[in-house]
């Protein structure tokens, strides 16, 4: 069990630090003055001079336009919540006697609700209980003003934030996730620890994920410093032309002891990439036996004139290869090689000519000076 420390929980009741700038304060500040303004004139316009606004509202306000990205501040839990917890406090003030648990038993039953409907909204708790305590028992009350002031809200965030480059409704799914087996493990990660933690978290999935990567991403920054793609490049890359014939290409490789081949024009523009893996696709791996014969015989040139079979690297090269400058910090390529399954990336120069080639084992080699042991 862990041990009570008094100083963190003192320090617990004190205010954490703002993260955002004076801009992001008054763009609050006027939006939240601007949309309750616009909710409250509809609102009175609609009810024909009858309608107000409710109290909660000021707190769906600072949801809406404070804490846009925020998964209690989407449109659903703000017209969902809200008139559901309305629904909740009427019957309630119906039904029950006017007592002191009645208050709380409202608030709890609208929890629940929001939860089970998946429309958690803070204020709607204020809702259930404002209804309890005005004894509102008429249903209408859920409907005018509740979700006309909600929906109301929503319709000038949606507006406002846009206006102001906030994403909003935002995202609450999580993110097509990225190529790559560690890209895969990392979300898997998240998922088990958002499990594990079990508690509601003001922030959605998937701004969470981007968070950390880019966490990570300013880490490699900070590690590897003022690190080009030209200081570790290997220079000079053993290269293939579009015309090679496929024997001399699998030749080359096999005597350098390469795996990959990038593929340029008689300026030393890159045009492809040849790998082992293109070599191998183009014969039947299904059945593993003759393999070998039958790589022979694919990449052994044909002798007649016609052929109905590739015979040439740039008939089989990738021609989708992703490049990079000498300029490049390093740290950049980071999620090529972590997750975009990138095995080689050839390095360009300044007039786009092929410079040299970065593999796995020169990256590797570059994180471990960078970040390794100091001997």
């Amino acid at each position: 069990m862990r041990s009570f420390d008094l100083r963190s929980f003192a320090r617990a009741w004190l205010p954490g630090p703002t993260v955002v700038d004076g801009r992001e304060r008054l763009r609050a500040v006027v939006g939240a003055a601007i949309g309750l303004l616009f909710t409250g004139l509809a609102c009175e316009w609609l009810a024909g001079g009858s309608g107000w606004l409710i109290a909660p509202l000021g707190a769906s306000a600072v949801l809406v336009f404070a804490l846009p990205a925020s998964p209690l501040a989407q449109p659903w839990p703000v017209i969902g919540g809200n008139t559901l917890a309305a629904l909740v406090g009427v019957a309630c003030a119906h039904w029950l006697p006017d007592a002191v648990w009645t208050g709380a038993l409202a608030t709890a039953l609208a929890i629940g609700l929001m939860f089970a409907m998946r429309c958690l909204h803070p204020p709607g708790g204020a809702v259930a209980l404002l209804a309890v305590l005005t004894r509102t028992g008429e249903l209408p009350f859920a409907f005018l003003p509740v979700f006309a002031d909600s929906l109301l809200l929503v319709l000038a965030g949606v507006v406002y934030n846009s206006l102001t480059g906030r994403r909003y409704p935002h995202l609450q799914l999580a993110p097509p996730r990225p190529p790559g087996a560690d890209a895969g493990a990392m979300s898997a990660d998240i998922d088990a620890v958002l499990a594990r933690y079990n508690q509601v978290l003001d922030i959605s999935r998937d701004d969470l994920e981007s968070l950390i990567r880019q966490t990570e991403m300013e880490s490699w920054h900070r590690r590897l410093g003022t690190v080009r793609c030209a200081d570790i490049m290997s220079r000079d890359p053993v290269v293939a032309e579009f015309g090679m014939p496929l024997q001399d290409a699998w030749t080359l490789m096999h005597e350098r002891r390469i795996k990959a081949l990038p593929v340029t024009d008689r300026t030393r523009r890159v045009v492809g990439i040849v790998t082992q893996a293109d070599f191998f696709r183009q014969i039947d791996l299904e059945h593993h036996e003759g393999i070998g014969g039958r790589l022979r015989h694919f990449i052994r040139a044909t002798r007649s004139v016609m052929s109905n079979k590739p015979e040439v690297v740039g008939q089989i090269m990738t021609r989708q290869v992703r490049v990079a400058s000498e300029d490049r910090p390093l740290a950049e390529l980071v999620p090529l090689f972590s997750e975009g399954g990138h095995h080689h990336i050839p390095i360009i120069d300044a007039e786009r000519r092929l410079a040299g080639m970065i593999t796995q084992s020169d990256f590797v080699r570059a994180l471990y000076r960078a970040v390794g042991p100091e001997n």
